[in-house]
C-alpha cells in the first residue's frame, strides 16, 4: 500500500498541502534573498556582520518566542499555532519591501523586522506536526511528516535559482515580498482548509513557560532524542563554512559549482524524504540513529579529496540519508507525547534545534582555519558517524528503558474531521 495515500486523501491535508507547497517555495527563495538584501543595505566594511545578523534574525528569535508565548499558545490546536506563525511571517516580511520602497529601510530596521517575523517559528513548526498527529492515525504520522519534509526539500531545489533570477530582475526586496505573499497564502489555507476545532482547556494561572522542557526532562527517551538531534545538527554546522571554502580553494570552482553541490544534496533529500514514508514498519529508534551513523560516512569521500563527480554523488546520497531524520524523529516525539503537551514539547524541541546548526557553523570558522576546509569536512563526517555509534551503544545498553512505544498499545486520539 502506498503510505502517502492516507495522507493526500485526508480531507484536511488535501486542502492544506497546496498552501504548504507555496509557502515552502517562498522559504526556498528567502535562502538567497535575505542575505543578498543585507549585502545591498550594509555599508563598506560591515557586509559580513549584517549578513550574519540577518540570517540569524530569520530563525533564532524563535527561541525567545518559545518561552515568552508558552502560556498563551501551548494549549491551542496545531492549525491555529501554524496559522498565527504564517500570519506574523507575512505581516513582518511585507513591511520590508514597503520600507524599502519608501527609502526607510536601514540595516537595523531590516534585522528587527526579520527577527519579528521569526518569533513564532518554533510554534509554527510545532503546529504543523501537531496537526499531523491530530488528523491522522498514529500509523500514518511518519508518512505525514515525510510528505511535509519532501515538499520542503523539493523547494530547496527550485527556490534558490528562482530567487536568483528574480533578485537580478527586480531586486531582493521584492523576492522577500513574494515570500511574504506565500506566507499569506499559507495563513489563509490554515484558516479555510482546517475545520474549527475546540481549544483545549486554558492553562492554569502561573503555568510555566518551560513546560515543554519539563516534559522532556521527565522522559529519558525524549532527553536522548533531543541530545541526538542537537549533536547531529551541531556537528553538521561546520559544513556550511567548510564546503564553500573547499569549492573555492581546493577545487578552484565558482559560486555556480557550489550551487551544484547544494542542488545535489537537495535532490537526494527529495528522494530520501519520499522514501521515509515507507519506513513505517521498521523500529524508528534504530532507523533514526542509523541515519546519523551512515550520513557521516557520506562526507568522507569529500574529505578525502575524491574526484568532483564522486563528491557530488556522495553529497546526493548524503541528502537522501539525511532527509528521513526529521520525519522519524518527529514521529518518535508524536508517539511519546499526549494531545495536552504535544505542542509544548515540539516547540521546545524546535527551539533547541534552531540554535544547533548556527552554533556549529560559528565554531566551523576556527576549525576550517586550523585544519583546512577538506580536512574539516573529513573530521565532521567522522565525528557524526562516531556520535551515531555512541548513541547506538547507549540505546542498546538501555534497551528496556528506551524501548519504542508499541503502536497497538496507544489509546487512539480523536481525529479532526474534514
Amino acid at each position: 500500500m502506498n503510505p502517502y495515500r492516507p495522507v493526500i486523501t485526508n480531507p484536511v491535508l488535501r486542502r492544506l498541502l497546496p498552501g504548504l507547497a507555496v509557502s515552502a517555495l517562498g522559504d526556498g527563495m528567502s535562502i538567497v534573498a535575505v542575505g543578498w538584501l543585507a549585502l545591498l543595505l550594509a555599508g563598506p566594511g560591515t557586509r559580513g556582520t549584517w549578513v550574519a545578523l540577518a540570517m540569524a534574525a530569520y530563525t533564532m528569535p524563535s527561541v525567545l518566542g518559545t518561552f515568552f508565548f508558552a502560556r498563551r499558545l501551548a494549549h491551542w490546536d496545531g492549525a491555529r499555532l501554524a496559522g498565527w506563525d504564517a500570519t506574523l511571517r507575512a505581516t513582518a516580511l511585507a513591511a520590508i519591501p514597503l520600507a524599502y520602497a519608501t527609502g526607510a529601510l536601514t540595516p537595523t530596521l531590516y534585522v528587527v523586522l526579520l527577527a519579528c517575523s521569526s518569533l513564532l517559528h518554533s510554534w509554527g513548526s510545532a503546529g504543523r506536526y501537531t496537526l499531523i498527529a491530530e488528523v491522522l492515525p498514529t500509523e500514518h504520522h511518519l508518512a505525514g511528516n515525510a510528505l511535509i519534509g519532501a515538499i520542503a526539500e523539493a523547494t530547496a531545489v527550485g527556490g534558490p535559482p528562482l530567487a536568483g533570477f528574480l533578485a537580478a530582475a527586480v531586486g531582493p526586496a521584492w523576492v522577500i515580498a513574494a515570500d511574504a505573499a506565500t506566507f499569506a497564502v499559507l495563513a489563509i489555507s490554515y484558516r479555510l482548509a482546517v475545520p474549527h476545532t475546540v481549544r483545549a482547556a486554558p492553562p492554569p494561572a502561573g503555568a510555566s513557560r518551560s513546560a515543554g522542557f519539563r516534559v522532556i526532562l521527565r522522559q529519558r527517551r525524549l532527553v536522548g532524542l533531543l541530545a541526538l538531534s542537537f549533536g547531529f545538527f551541531f556537528l553538521f554546522g561546520p559544513v556550511y563554512v567548510a564546503l564553500p571554502i573547499y569549492v573555492a580553494d581546493d577545487l578552484h570552482g565558482s559560486a555556480a559549482l557550489l550551487g551544484w553541490f547544494f542542488t545535489a544534496f537537495a535532490a537526494g533529500a527529495v528522494g530520501g524524504a519520499l522514501l521515509a514514508g515507507y519506513l513505517r514498519r521498521l523500529p524508528l529508534w534504530p532507523v533514526t540513529i542509523g541515519v546519523v551513523t551512515t550520513f557521516g560516512l557520506t562526507m568522507v569521500p569529500i574529505g578525502l579529496g575524491a574526484p568532483m563527480p564522486v563528491s557530488l554523488a556522495a553529497l546526493a546520497v548524503g541528502g537522501a540519508i539525511w532527509a528521513p531524520y526529521m520525519p522519524t524523529s518527529m514521529a518518535l516525539l508524536q508517539r511519546s507525547t499526549t494531545r495536552s503537551n504535544r505542542a509544548q514539547v515540539l516547540a521546545a524541541n524546535g527551539a533547541v534545534l534552531v540554535v544547533a546548526v548556527p552554533i556549529g557553523t560559528i565554531l566551523g570558522g576556527p576549525l576550517v582555519e586550523w585544519l583546512g576546509a577538506r580536512h574539516a569536512l573529513l573530521l565532521c563526517g567522522l565525528a557524526i558517524t562516531a556520535f551515531g555509534v555512541v548513541a547506538a551503544a547507549l540505546v542498546a545498553r538501555a534497551k528496556g528503558r528506551f524501548k519504542e512505544i508499541d503502536i497497538d498499545s496507544l489509546a487512539p486520539e480523536p481525529q479532526l474531521e474534514g
